[in-house]
């Protein structure tokens, strides 16, 4: 795959998750967050997306997440579970985005707020219109207005290899919510 090609970036929040008498790490998800990150998982299949890699974080609310939404996908992508996506800043979330082998396309990542939301607002930039650091307007001001919702998803894309990934080369596509 060429470096020129345009690559998708899918920021997913993990589902809605319980509050029982256990560390943060270890909070399952809760009832509804079953039903939502199904409900999300086949949104991403409505997407036509062919994800080559998933990026999830370790906690067990966005392992149950992406365990229930991959289950809709046509193709199971190769899944890595990554200990820093845990309780990582926007920042860290580009680092580990930059280790990504060029062969990969399309990546989701299961995360965490207000990572992935920061994320979704940096990688964009300031831009309305299309190309990098630009996208929709219409999706932009959903995110804005409602915040990332829990089982909700951002697609952006960028060209370029991933390590030149860094905030303002990327378009926010979309953005969705299991309020939509």
């Amino acid at each position: 795959m060429s470096v020129a090609e345009p690559r998708r970036i899918v920021l997913f929040r993990h589902a809605k998750a319980d509050w029982p008498q256990v560390t943060d790490h270890e909070r399952p998800l809760a009832e509804r967050g079953r039903l939502d990150a199904a409900t999300a998982g086949s949104r991403l299949a409505d997407t036509g997306i062919p994800f080559d890699l998933a990026l999830c974080s370790t906690a067990v609310r966005t392992r149950e997440t992406w365990k229930l939404a991959v289950h809709e996908l046509a193709h199971r992508p190769k899944t890595v579970y990554e200990e820093r996506l845990y309780e990582a800043s926007p920042g860290e979330l580009i680092a580990v985005l930059n280790e990504t082998p060029d062969d990969a396309r399309n990546v989701i990542l299961v995360g965490h707020n207000p990572s992935v939301q920061g994320l979704a607002e940096i990688l964009p930039g300031a831009g309305g219109g299309a190309g990098a650091g630009a996208g929709s307007g219409e999706a932009r001001e959903r995110l804005t207005r409602r915040g990332f919702a829990t089982a909700g998803f951002a697609v952006l894309s960028f060209t370029g290899s991933w390590k030149v990934l860094e905030p303002g080369v990327a378009a926010l596509d979309d953005y969705w919510a299991p309020s939509e």
